[in-house]
C-alpha cells in the first residue's frame, strides 16, 4: 500500500476507489451507447496503467452489453518524439521501458479504443495512434482516459473521459491501480514528474 510521501509534496485524493470504480463504469457505459456494434470494438491499452484499464473496461462491456470486445495492448517506446537514439553516445534522457504490444486480431473493420489513465500534451497518444497504424488500419480510432489534465500540445481530444482535472503546471495526477499499486485511487500532487506527458 502507497504512502503519500513528504517528498512528492501535499497530496489531494481525487477519486477514491468507489468513485474509480463509478466511473469505469460509466466509461463501460458510454463506450456501449456510442457503438451500435460491438462486435466490432477493441479496447487497446497503452501501456502501462491503460492496460489494465482496458481489460477491465471490457469486462464491464461485456457484462453489459452480453459481448466481449477485443483486447489488445500497445507499447509506444520507438514512437515516442522524446526517444533520442544517437550513435555511441549515452542517451540525454532516461530510455523507455520496452514492453509488448499485443494485438492479436485484425484491426481493419474495427473501432479501436485506445485507453490510457492521464491525458496530458497528448504526445502519449499521438506516439500510441502511431503504434497501432504500424499494425493495420481501423475503421476509426476513439479515445478513452481515465483523467483530462488539460495542458494539451497537440489536437488531441479524447472520446471517452473519467474526469475532467484542470490542473496547474506544476501539479501532478498520480493513477493508483489496484492492479500495480495494491489500491485504486486517483491522487493530485505538488510535482511534476519525469514522465509525465
Amino acid at each position: 500500500m502507497h504512502t503519500d510521501s513528504p517528498a512528492r509534496g501535499r497530496a489531494r485524493e481525487i477519486l477514491d476507489a468507489d468513485a474509480f470504480g463509478r466511473t469505469l463504469a460509466r466509461l463501460a457505459h458510454e463506450l456501449i451507447e456510442r457503438n451500435d456494434d460491438v462486435p466490432c470494438l477493441a479496447l487497446v491499452g497503452i501501456h502501462t496503467r491503460g492496460v489494465p484499464l482496458a481489460q477491465r473496461l471490457q469486462a464491464l462491456v461485456a457484462e453489459r452489453s452480453g459481448v466481449e470486445p477485443e483486447l489488445g495492448a500497445v507499447d509506444i517506446s520507438f514512437h515516442r518524439d522524446d526517444v533520442l537514439v544517437r550513435g555511441r553516445e549515452a542517451p540525454l534522457h532516461p530510455q523507455p521501458v520496452v514492453r509488448g504490444t499485443e494485438l492479436d486480431f485484425a484491426l481493419e473493420g474495427r473501432t479501436c479504443v485506445l485507453v490510457d489513465d492521464v491525458l496530458f500534451t497528448g504526445r502519449t497518444i499521438r506516439a500510441a495512434i502511431d503504434a497501432l497504424l504500424d499494425f493495420g488500419r481501423p475503421d476509426r480510432v476513439q479515445l478513452a482516459v481515465l483523467v483530462d489534465r488539460g495542458h494539451r500540445e497537440l489536437p488531441i481530444r479524447p472520446d471517452y473521459v473519467g474526469k475532467n482535472l484542470p490542473t496547474a503546471l506544476d501539479e501532478r495526477v498520480r493513477v493508483e491501480l489496484e492492479e500495480i499499486d495494491g489500491q485504486d485511487r486517483v491522487m493530485l500532487e505538488q510535482g511534476r514528474s519525469d514522465d509525465d506527458d
